[in-house]
């Protein structure tokens, strides 16, 4: 397979991208910027004339200086014209150590010099020690993983120029990887962790999570369940991960063994309870009889409870706990454990900052020439779209917030948007009703029942509000509204009209607060409320994003039908079947989903569309289309420079193991496309067979 080709982004001032990074060095949190390699080039007319171009690079084997230096090397060999009018004089490769907080780099003099060294947060030269070089390899490939793309562009999207490469292709540089793992695997904690993670340790960190998305990727369980056996002994936490390795290859009874063993001698060990929760979540979806559903959603639910004593400040035990409460379809409890998640403000992965380029030159391979493909920038820059398309907030959430969100979703998925409000205003205190009852006191005794939601009603401190304070656009919105004049009216498939109903505010917790300083008499003010609780901003600005998000896709759905009964075509852009195609996944109305993104796909190519058309083809065991899909998402990202997506790596490994390799590789070559592209299709697939996945041997 011959490398992707080589993006070249040019320098207005010479060394001005190397200087950038320098001074974002102190700023890093995360796992660091992708590798930058910065190239000196010489006109070969005019020697005294020097040009600086750069590039970004993932997963080049940063184990040592050499290996560095031979990869800019292998760049000197490139011709991006008939005729060569520069020649490159000099290489530097910057490749940050997120461990040691240092950018190890390796300048290349050519022909004659190298040097290594490694720059700290200062911008001050240091000796670039084994100790070192091995911190930084290790960062190397789990920077791979994490700014691999999923397969719907959006991660290639967001950092222009980034040449991505497999950082694992053999089992040699397997044991290499997992070796490195094992020695600095305890100090895993100071790469910090997802933004679901509130506090890192040694099982939920970035080292952990790439570690369980390689083997997830790859099906080497039995290297993961050698690695981890090994570190259990020095910490019976490594359990946790142990188990979901053997979760992940079918070993579900000697998974649940271990962590059985493991809690009896940490019995408050959240990510043991956590995975014990999801474990037992998952078999009870699964189970067909209801009595077996009911009793280990009842055991799952005793374990995420108990994880969110264990864990109190960790978004992802609570999440669970509510996921749990949705199974067992106890609506209010699942809407007041959601109330109680504790939100992260969403830390994004470290992105290169630079100056802005004075030229970008980005070729093609032939390789990865293929018409519909093509044919995608040209047209994607020039299409219209609806405001109120861009305008939705819930396509821009992450972390704790997308996942809050989701969970939302699924419950109106399930008992439609009415039934959320009526709940919603069971559960929590509403604005008007708080009014009223402040203006109409009622003496009753309070009650005896006393916690923390509703002891902010008594105006004890302030109830603490997580997350991000969000203000609505329409502050007149506050009052209470019984519908929205403008919700369009959607026919059900009985005939029955039904509309998007605009939700009431729930009062603000400050406020409550503020009234309970000033009024000695609020106990008996509110002693109608005292069963209620007091409704996180967060949550109560979730419910008017939703609100929107249905807004929106009711109108369409509304036309969508009218146009067909008048035998009238429905037009929208690409740009805008796509974001259609994503508001319907969001809201969990899947084939909806589907028919947005086809449209999408029948006006141009579009990686996310056609992913997400992948991930229904993946449900449907539709091993034609999934192959066919696969095919156009691997030469998309070859196309812009990356040759390894775990996400498409994955589904081919899935397909094999179902079908067997030697059906998806007759398959693959049965597709009517250029053999070249077909070829890039069959680099995953013998990456399997080098792994020797199961279904490879036939």
């Amino acid at each position: 397979m011959p490398p992707p080709a080589v993006p070249e982004i040019s320098e207005e001032v010479l060394h001005e991208s190397i200087d950038a990074r320098t001074e974002t060095l102190a700023s890093l949190r995360e796992l660091g910027p992708p590798d930058l390699v910065h190239l000196l080039k010489q006109n070969l007319r005019n020697t005294g004339k020097q040009t600086g171009v750069y590039h970004h690079v993932t997963g080049v084997d940063a184990s040592s200086s050499a290996s560095l230096a031979a990869y800019i090397n292998t760049l000197t060999y490139k011709e991006h014209g008939q005729v060569a009018t520069h020649k490159i004089v000099e290489g530097l490769y910057c490749c940050y150590n997120a461990f040691s907080r240092f950018d190890m780099r390796v300048h290349v003099t050519i022909p004659g010099t190298v040097e290594a060294y490694c720059v700290d947060e200062r911008g001050e030269k240091r000796k670039a020690t084994d100790e070192l070089w091995l911190e930084t390899y290790l960062c190397s490939v789990l920077r791979a993983y994490s700014y691999a793309d999923d397969g719907s562009g959006e991660t290639i999207r967001k950092i222009m120029g980034v040449r991505r490469f497999n950082p694992v292709t053999n089992t040699e540089t397997e044991h290499r990887f997992l070796s490195a793992a094992e020695s600095l695997f305890f100090r895993g904690w100071q790469l910090g962790s997802d933004s679901v993670v509130q506090v890192p340790n040694n099982v939920s960190n970035h080292l952990t999570a790439g570690l369980l998305k390689y083997f997830h990727t790859t099906g080497r369980f039995a290297s993961a369940i050698n690695l981890f056996e090994k570190l259990r002994t020095q910490n019976v936490e490594v359990s946790s991960l142990l188990a979901k390795v053997l979760f992940m290859g079918n070993e579900e009874v000697q998974g649940v063994r271990i962590l059985y063993q493991a809690l009896k001698d940490s019995p408050m060990d959240y990510v043991m309870l956590d995975a014990q929760a999801d474990f037992l979540l998952k078999k009870a979806l699964a189970a067909e009889i209801p009595a077996q559903k009911e009793e280990r959603l009842k055991m799952a639910l005793g374990c995420a409870d108990r994880s969110t004593i264990a864990a109190p400040s960790e978004f992802g035990t609570w999440a669970r706990l509510a996921q749990v409460y949705v199974a067992m379809e106890d609506w209010e409890n699942a809407l007041t454990i959601l109330n109680s998640c504790p939100m992260f403000t969403y830390q994004d992965k470290d992105a290169p900052v630079m100056p802005e380029p004075k030229d970008v030159y980005l070729p093609t391979l032939p390789e990865t020439r293929l018409e519909e493909i093509d044919s995608e920038p040209e047209s994607r820059y020039s299409e219209q779209v609806d405001p109120s398309l861009l305008n939705l907030r819930a396509a821009s959430y992450r972390g704790t917030f997308k996942l809050a969100y989701g969970i939302l979703t699924e419950m109106t998925a399930k008992i439609g948007w009415d039934q959320l409000l009526k709940i919603r205003s069971n559960v929590f205190v509403m604005e008007d009703e708080y009014r009223v009852e402040k203006q109409d006191p009622v003496t009753q005794p309070p009650s005896a029942m006393r916690n923390p939601s509703t002891d902010g009603l008594r105006g004890t401190p302030e109830p603490t509000t997580n997350g991000e304070h969000t203000d609505e656009e329409d502050e007149d919105g506050k009052s209470a509204v019984d519908a929205d004049s403008t919700a369009p009216t959607l026919t059900n498939g009985h005939g029955e009209a039904s509309s998007v109903e605009k939700p009431t505010h729930t009062i603000d917790p400050g406020e409550v607060k503020a009234d309970g300083d000033t009024s000695a008499t609020t106990d008996e003010h509110l002693s109608r409320l005292n069963n209620k609780r007091l409704c996180e901003r967060w949550l109560d600005s979730l419910f008017m994003v939703l609100y929107e998000d249905l807004r929106v896709y009711t109108i369409w759905r509304t036309q969508m039908a009218q146009y067909r009964a008048q035998s009238m075509q429905y037009k929208k852009s690409a740009e805008e079947w796509e974001i259609l195609g994503a508001l319907a996944e969001r809201l969990q109305h899947h084939d909806e989903a589907v028919e947005a993104y086809r449209a999408c796909l029948a006006a141009r190519f579009s990686p996310k569309a056609l992913s997400g058309i992948l991930r229904a083809f993946e449900k449907q065991k539709n091993t034609r289309d999934t192959v066919a899909a696969v095919i156009r998402l691997v030469t998309w990202q070859y196309r812009w420079y990356s040759e390894f997506s775990p996400e498409l790596l994955h589904t081919i490994r899935a397909l094999i193991e179902e079908e067997g390799a030697v059906k998806v590789r007759s398959i693959i070559q049965a597709t009517s496309l250029p053999q070249n592209v077909l070829d890039l299709t069959h680099h995953y697939a013998a990456l399997c067979a080098t792994f020797r996945s199961s279904g490879t041997d036939g």
